[in-house]
């Protein structure tokens, strides 16, 4: 008895033990962690899925697709939820990387946000957004997760729209590519982190930078009841995203590849060309038809990240850093091109228009002698002829009066500096305003432009004046690399003759780009206003409703009146028959579509020279502006030239179907059909 009695008394003692502990612990979990066993309880039950809208297309100007979208599944992992597991998520990526059959060290890898000493393909958007793995699996990988969600966690795999570029390299440059965005692009970018989604891509380049607001959309919400195991029971509440506006382009995709398929074959032909660009503008609107840029590249690299080797070949000068655009960021003396601008400058000094001018082999400018091409006299010319011709003597010798009037190595207080000043009315020396980021200025060197020079380099080349360049092998080159330091230091702020001859055939310091080149030339041949090119058309719904039109903005006037700039086009009609550009030109059908054009052949210091030819069709009533540029291509009548005669067969359909048939551009947006499709173009 007395032993049931103690058994009794222990059992209750170890019964009110229990439920002491047990209210102890019910004290902890309802009062002390109450609150943080609730937010995880709602965690658990409810995940907020955000729905990217779909990128709007990027449309040619009859509506075929430069880039579009096709749906993938993507497989993403959440490294903000990997990174709190106790292995920080190795066991799943080990798991993972048996159903995607990648490395763990290459999945590791990409989820390593980018920074100083990380290698590429590492993450660049935010630590908070889902990193995409893979953008090609399929249906058998991906229900291997989602089946198994429970040995997956922070892993998912849906369907998503990825970028397609039908037209393969095609203006690669031009078009943009996407990336994540990162932390520090949403403080600097005005705008994007109150609509930022969190999933989204952002333009990083090219018309995706630029229109990238438009074509982005707005995300949706969807939260969803999720079981402990992360399936899916139910949906709370959801929004449905608002598709991209898609954007409609004045570039013609066939036009487009003819410039592309011409620039190709002519930098194979010239040996020692290392780049190349090709700009055709709608001379009627001053919109972009084609722009191109070689080398090239396939914008799928960036598709689900770009790895490191890939990044660098980008950027690498050995494979001609084919992510920069020559055709707006390439800078490059115009050579005999820049001429029409040599003529405006004459006349606006007070040259007569029917005036004869001498144009012998070599004039004397400052002490030295400067000679035409291959010191070659023309005798007595007028300006029509000297473009036809391409004199050089008459421009050295209306260039050097016009810098010694203005006081020559004195010069006056308020110099007019014609030649200067006539060049930044054609938009030399200052951006286009092109629709695209990163334009290049050109340079237009005047006495400010040396004054500043100097300031910023004399104490470079004073120091190399006494020490010379000993790393450099070539002695003759060394010693004269040391006494032109020695005279930029001692009289390096100031306009010399020499630059002012050189100005004029644009040589010297003299930089455009093609793009200022073609817009220049379009003016000339046309009303005389300068215009700001775009490629932007219209932004138009995924209904097909028209948001906006994007206007060709005027920006300036050419100092020539009609009857001038008349003259010098007439001129410029002569060159393709009769002069620099014949050759380049014989057999070309002219009576069924007349070009006129000026060749250029820059010199560049210990490399070969650059090609350009500027020109026009049809010469009465233009159409088209086109301009190629071939760097180190040789000479802009035998590698320039024929790249543009190929551009025009290509769009006349010369010995082949015409890209435009017809040869009009299209003057309408394409029509779409209410389901946002392109009805017509």
């Amino acid at each position: 008895m007395i032993r049931m009695r103690a058994r009794l008394l222990v059992l209750h003692v170890l019964v009110l033990t229990l439920l002491v502990v047990l209210a102890m612990r019910l004290w902890q979990v309802q009062v002390v962690r109450g609150q943080e066993f609730v937010t995880r309880a709602t965690e658990t039950r409810t995940r907020t899925v955000i729905v990217p809208a779909v990128r709007g297309q990027i449309l040619d100007s009859s509506g075929r697709p430069l880039v579009r979208n096709k749906t993938a599944l993507v497989v993403s992992v959440d490294r903000t939820r990997l990174s709190r597991m106790p292995d920080g998520g190795v066991k799943v990526l080990r798991k993972l990387s048996a159903v995607l059959d990648r490395p763990v060290a290459q999945l590791q890898q990409r989820i390593t946000p980018c920074g100083p000493g990380i290698a590429k393909p590492c993450w660049t958007g935010s630590p908070y957004q889902p990193v995409p793995l893979d953008e090609k699996v399929d249906t058998r990988e991906a229900l291997q997760i989602l089946e198994r969600q429970e040995e997956f966690p922070g892993v998912t795999a849906e369907i998503h729209s990825v970028r397609q570029y039908p037209g393969g390299r095609a203006g690669a440059q031009m078009l943009g590519y996407l990336q994540p965005v990162t932390e520090a692009e949403l403080e600097k970018r005005e705008g994007l982190k109150a609509s930022f989604s969190g999933v989204d891509l952002v333009g990083r380049d090219g018309l995706e930078y630029v229109y990238d607001e438009a074509l982005r959309g707005k995300a949706g919400l969807r939260r969803v009841q999720v079981d402990r195991m992360g399936k899916a029971l139910g949906v709370e509440e959801q929004t449905t995203p608002i598709a991209g506006d898609h954007l409609v382009t004045s570039i013609d995709s066939r036009v487009q590849n003819v410039v592309e398929k011409a620039l190709a074959r002519t930098m194979k032909a010239a040996p020692s060309a290392d780049g190349g660009a090709g700009v055709v503008l709608d001379a009627r609107s001053g919109r972009v038809v084609a722009l191109a840029s070689a080398p090239g590249y396939d914008p799928a690299i960036w598709a689900g990240g770009i790895s490191a080797r890939g990044y660098q070949r980008l950027m690498s000068e050995k494979s001609g850093k084919p992510l920069v655009s020559r055709a707006i960021n390439g800078q490059f003396a115009p050579g005999s091109t820049f001429k029409v601008s040599s003529v405006a400058s004459m006349l606006r000094a007070g040259y007569p228009l029917n005036g004869n001018y001498s144009c012998p082999g070599s004039v004397m400018v400052g002490g030295r002698a400067f000679n035409n091409f291959r010191g070659i006299p023309l005798g007595t010319l007028d300006l029509h002829m000297a473009l036809v011709k391409s004199c050089d003597t008459i421009f050295y010798q209306a260039a050097f009066e016009q810098y010694t009037k203005d006081g020559g190595r004195s010069p006056k207080k308020t110099p007019k500096e014609v030649f200067a000043n006539v060049a930044r009315a054609f938009g030399f020396g200052s951006p286009t305003g092109i629709d695209l980021p990163g334009e290049s200025s050109g340079r237009i060197p005047d006495r400010a432009w040396k004054k500043d020079l100097w300031n910023r380099t004399s104490a470079v080349n004073c120091e190399r004046s006494r020490k010379g360049y000993p790393e450099i092998k070539d002695r003759a080159r060394a010693e004269f690399l040391k006494r032109l330091a020695l005279e930029n230091c001692t009289e390096g702020f100031l306009l010399r003759p020499g630059d002012a001859a050189n100005f004029s055939i644009g040589q010297g310091d003299v930089l455009v780009t093609p793009l200022q080149l073609a817009r220049a030339y379009m003016a000339l041949v046309t009303d005389g206003k300068v215009r700001s090119p775009r490629i932007g058309w219209a932004q138009v719904r995924p209904d097909g409703k028209v948001v906006k039109t994007i206007d060709v903005p005027v920006v300036g006037k050419l100092p020539l009146s009609e009857k001038e700039r008349r003259y010098i086009k007439n001129a410029l009609s002569q060159v393709p028959s009769d002069g620099t550009a014949a050759g380049a030109f014989a057999g070309f059908p002219m009576n069924k579509v007349r070009i006129g054009g000026k060749t250029g052949t820059a010199e560049v210091w210990g490399k070969k020279d650059t090609a350009w030819f500027a020109s026009f069709a049809p010469t009465q009533n233009p159409q088209y502006v086109v301009v190629v540029m071939i760097s180190q291509g040789g000479m802009g009548g035998s590698a320039a030239a024929p790249a543009a005669r190929e551009i025009y067969e290509g769009i006349y359909g010369i010995k082949r179907p015409p890209a435009v048939p017809g040869g009009r551009l299209t003057t309408r947006l394409p029509a779409f059909a209410p389901d946002g499709t392109v009805a017509r173009g």
